[in-house]
This record gives C-alpha cells, sequence and structure tokens, in this order.
C-alpha cells in the first residue's frame, strides 16, 4: 500500500495580507497529480485542514473540489482536524462521507476506532487522533492529569488495545500535536496552554507509522514517525523549509520506506537587511526582485517613505522592520511582530509597555485562565 501524507494545508490563510487561495489551488492541482503518477491507495491529512475554524467560502469550496478530485483518481482519503479547525463542525456527517471513501476523523468518540482498508497483505488500520485540547479531553476522558502528553498518552493506548484485537494488522496513526525533538516556525499557533505543550515520540510506540500535523517543517522524528509539514510557506522563518509530501510504502511486514516529494514554490521567500541606498543600487540585490521580502533597515536614520521606495525595485516586500547601525539596542516595541511569541507573552509584553511594570503572579495566572477558557470555547464551536 502506498500513502501519501500532507499536512496544515491552512485554507483560506493569508501571508502578510496576500491572499494564497490561487497557491494553494495550485498545490492541490500537484497533489492530485503526485496521487496520479505515483499510484497512492490512500492520502492522509494530518490536521489543520482549515486555517480558522470558520472559513472562508472560498476556502470551502477549494477543500470540497479537492476532496472529489483525491476520490476521482481512486485513492481513499484519511483526515483529521487540527487546531486551527473546529473540531465538531468538522466531524458533521462522518457517516455519511465514509461511504464515499472520504474519512474525516475529528471527534474524540472515535479514537481508538480505526479505518480499515485492505491490500493484498490484509487490512491496514488508520487510525485518527485529531488535535486534543488538554482540558477538554481531560474532562471527556476524566484523566488524572492534564496537559498533552496525558491526552495524547491516553489515546494511544485506546488504539493499541484495539490493535491489540487484530493480531497481524499494519496500522497508521494520525495525530496532529508538538512532538519533542520537532522544530517549529514563527507560524504555528501556540498550544502551550492547557499544561504540558510537548509530548514524547515514544507515546506512538506500537504501531507501523505515524504521520504528524502541526509543525510547518519536513521532519524525521524517527523513521516511521515523520512530520510532513505545511505545503505553503506560512512566515519568513521557512524561507529555507523545503515544502511537500511524503510518500509512504507499506508492505506486509509494515513500514518499507518513505520518499519527500517536493510541491511547487508560488514565490520564493527571503530576509534582507542592509542600508536602503544599498539596497536599492546594488547589482547584488537584483536577485530578489522576484521574492516575497522581509527587509531589515539598517540606516542610522529612519529614511522617508522607505516602504514606497523599496516596492520600486522590490514590489513583492510585505515585511519593513528597523535596525539601526550603532544604536543601543531598543526594547521590543508593542508593534513588534508577534508570530513568533504566544498569547501571554503578547499581553504581558503589552502591560509592561501600558504602565511600565511587569505583570504580576496573578495577573499571569487570570491571563492563562482567560486564554484557555477562549481555547475550550474555540474547540467546542
Amino acid at each position: 500500500m502506498r500513502l501519501l501524507h500532507t499536512s496544515d494545508w491552512h485554507l483560506g490563510r493569508s501571508f502578510h495580507r496576500e491572499n494564497l487561495i490561487d497557491a494553494q489551488a495550485v498545490f492541490l492541482d500537484h497533489l492530485v497529480d503526485t496521487i496520479e503518477t505515483h499510484r497512492v491507495d490512500v492520502v492522509v491529512v494530518a490536521g489543520d485542514l482549515y486555517d480558522r475554524a470558520l472559513p472562508p467560502v472560498d476556502a470551502v469550496r477549494l477543500f470540497d473540489r479537492a476532496l472529489s478530485r483525491i476520490r476521482a483518481t481512486g485513492a481513499r482519503a484519511v483526515l483529521i482536524s487540527g487546531n486551527h479547525d473546529s473540531m465538531a463542525r468538522m466531524s458533521f456527517a462522518t457517516d455519511l462521507i465514509d461511504a464515499s471513501g472520504v474519512h474525516l476523523r475529528s471527534s474524540l468518540d472515535g479514537v481508538g476506532t480505526p479505518v480499515l482498508i485492505d491490500d493484498d497483505h490484509g487490512p491496514v488500520a488508520f487510525y485518527g487522533i485529531p488535535y486534543l485540547e488538554p482540558e477538554i479531553a481531560r474532562h471527556h476522558w476524566d484523566l488524572p492529569e492534564r496537559g498533552h502528553p496525558a491526552a495524547i498518552g491516553h489515546a494511544m493506548d485506546l488504539v493499541r488495545a484495539d490493535l491489540a484485537e487484530r493480531p497481524g494488522t499494519r496500522s497508521v496513526v494520525l495525530s496532529h500535536a508538538f512532538v519533542t525533538g520537532g522544530e517549529p516556525s514563527d507560524s504555528e499557533r501556540d498550544i502551550a496552554v492547557g499544561g504540558a505543550a510537548h509530548v514524547p515520540a515514544s507515546v506512538y510506540d506500537g504501531v507501523d507509522y505515524v504521520a504528524l500535523g502541526h509543525l510547518h517543517g519536513r521532519q524525521t522524528i524517527t523513521p516511521s514517525v515523520r512530520y510532513s509539514g505545511s505545503p505553503l510557506a506560512y512566515s519568513f522563518s521557512e524561507e529555507r523549509h523545503v515544502k511537500g509530501c511524503w510518500l509512504v510504502d507499506l508492505n506486509a511486514d509494515g513500514l518499507a520506506g518513505a520518499e519527500f516529494v517536493a510541491s511547487p514554490v508560488p514565490r520564493p521567500l527571503a530576509r534582507i537587511r542592509g542600508r536602503i541606498e544599498d539596497l536599492l543600487t546594488r547589482p547584488e540585490w537584483s536577485s530578489y526582485t522576484g521574492h516575497w521580502l522581509q527587509v531589515t533597515l539598517t540606516d542610522a536614520r529612519r529614511p522617508a517613505h522607505p516602504m514606497d521606495r523599496l516596492r520600486e525595485r522590490f514590489p513583492h516586500t510585505l515585511l519593513l522592520e528597523f535596525a539601526p547601525e550603532g544604536a543601543a539596542p531598543e526594547n521590543r516595541p508593542v508593534a513588534a511582530s508577534i508570530a513568533d511569541r504566544g498569547e501571554r507573552e503578547v499581553v504581558a509584553d503589552f502591560v509592561e509597555w501600558a504602565r511600565g511594570t511587569p505583570v504580576t503572579a496573578e495577573e499571569t495566572a487570570l491571563v492563562h485562565a482567560a486564554i484557555e477558557q477562549v481555547r475550550i470555547q474555540e474547540g467546542t464551536r
């Protein structure tokens, strides 16, 4: 059996106000071509299908077309919801959808119940573990501990218990989580609220392949535990990522190998820095005129109309920062980029900026409780 492991489509997401729906459509064209060219039997999508719980209409239409096209190739599809998706909305009409050969797992009740797909060697059990909001999972399963390790550990106990009743059955787990040893980027949403965020790779022991989602860079945690990463770059920290999907082969004994297939790049990314006159006139910068750019200007004094001037040579400049050469480091301004910071850090920064003193322990606890409550409400929308 041949699998195509992908994740983190984030349909409907923009990149610093650049609409990516056309680039996402090109990726899905590539996905369908890959399925046909490599004779893929099952497509596994490990969460974050959409970028938010209430996706825009064009993203929903694109997703609908993608599923229809995948099935038209003859491949089956197994998908889970991620932390950007609505668990409740994504679990709608799953029994009806199952009958079409598309298997979307977005409910805690379904954890431990596999989708069984046969090949010449017998059945393969696909277990979907959607993103588990720790507090929701703790109350649902009456867990004694908080955090992601407890939630995913219990989910995997359910998987192994079911698998024990199926001797000789090969197994694939889809999971949306932050596995210890993985390298994050700036574009993943923080999931630290609700206890420990990281889970050890050993929690997935006992299955043949684990298709991970959440981290946006392709990564091999162990030979059988991998992230495919997002198909497109969603932050400038991903400028050196190679985006794509894993082609995974299962033989009669389990995992036989994995090969990475790169995705098309809609526009390369780069981060450049220097004095504005150098950037605008020196020939070595001409190779960046077609890139999406984050530009850091190092002029001693902030130049007039810098973005307008930069876009004359670099029309796809998206972010502009200033770091004057020789200047003493400044305190992080409240308007600084927040892409790489969690919600609690952002709130703490704002409070300190607004009143000049750090947040207290009591205030930190209130912020933590408020953010966790919002997470729980979003998880049940």
